[in-house]
């Protein structure tokens, strides 16, 4: 779960540190303050990056009262820049979401609660979900915008160049790395289709395998055909410096200069809330959801990467702009 926002200083003293550490500017930390301010709400927001942000906002728009809860660990807060949001190209993500934050937290009916959702049940008026901390909040509907963890291969380095030099998606960083040389970190089926990918934007391409290949022969033949290279080496570790990479060195001792790899991997999903209410996943592991965001649960939406391949920023937003106005017609249609 990723946000920006933060609720007002429960213990000063202990929390003026932490508040120059974070990683994104935080806008109105006292916009909550659990001590003080009835806990039941329209809804509750699990995750206030992007996509949680944009639905607190379709949702303050509609006068609703909304909690955002959200423990400030973007999943791509190491990423140097965002691209293919229109108006946004090229910014970090800690700008466009500072903005983000800073205009959902001009809505009044909206709240902020900086923290980790633990636990979530179903009652007779709704829900409810409790943090690590204890404080327990009630909402009519919710809306989970939790992301996904992505189960990175046991190599070293791979995780410090995550999202700087080790990438997974072509439409958000592949131009910047265009025509250079590029690794693809996969195997079978899967390493087939993504290099056949991101041979659009170079051709200076590796299949990097990390093994004995698993692709067909009609496979290696094609990627062949297209003189592309495939290595079965094992991998030790990545050389880089500050998360671009220098040298992929193999576990022979041998090495092999890189600019950017692709790494398609397995994912869990971050937040085991709308499992446990009873929210059914796809084959592949997102959240199921209808055309409005709404998951198997009543009353349950999810929005964002846990319920959608397209890990875009733009993506995101537009699934939480759909989700905040489902949520607020359904819930007008119920009162009137």
């Amino acid at each position: 779960m990723s946000s920006l926002a933060r609720r007002e200083f429960i213990t000063p003293g202990s929390k003026a540190a932490a508040f120059i550490l974070l990683p994104f500017p935080l806008i109105n930390i006292s916009k909550y303050n659990a001590m003080t301010v009835n806990n039941t709400f329209d809804v509750i927001i699990v995750g206030g990056s992007y996509s949680g942000l944009a639905a607190g906002m379709a949702l303050g728009r509609a006068m609703r009262k909304v909690l955002i809860i959200d423990d400030g660990k973007p999943c791509n807060r190491q990423t140097p820049h965002s691209h293919n949001f229109l108006t946004n190209d090229g910014k970090t993500p800690a700008e466009i979401a500072a903005l983000a934050s800073a205009q959902v937290s001009r809505y009044e009916t909206i709240k902020f609660f900086n923290g980790f959702a633990k636990s979530g049940i179903k009652t007779d008026k709704g829900f409810e979900i409790q943090v690590e901390t204890g404080e327990t909040f009630v909402a009519k509907k919710l809306i989970f915008a939790t992301g996904i963890k992505d189960l990175l291969p046991d190599i070293d380095g791979i995780a410090a160049c995550w999202g700087i030099s080790v990438i997974h998606c072509p439409y958000c960083h592949g131009y910047e790395v265009r025509n250079e040389k590029t690794g693809i970190l996969s195997n079978g089926d899967i390493g087939f289709d993504f290099t056949r990918l991101i041979s659009n934007w170079t051709k200076d391409l590796t299949l990097f395998t990390n093994g004995k290949s698993t692709l067909t022969s009609e496979q290696t033949a094609k990627l062949e055909k297209h003189r592309i290279n495939i290595t079965e080496k094992e991998i030790e570790r990545l050389e880089h410096n500050n998360g671009y990479i220098d040298n992929i060195i193999f576990k022979d001792g041998s090495k092999s200069s890189i600019k950017a790899i692709y790494a398609p991997s397995p994912f869990v999903q971050h937040c085991k809330i709308p499992e446990l209410l009873g929210c059914e996943l796809t084959e592949e592991g997102y959240i199921e959801i209808d055309s409005f965001q709404e998951t198997s649960i009543k009353d349950v939406f999810a929005v964002g990467d846990n319920a959608a391949k397209m890990r875009t920023v733009a993506n995101a937003v537009a699934m939480g702009t759909t989700a905040g106005i489902a949520i607020s017609k359904k819930m007008i249609f119920e009162e009137f």
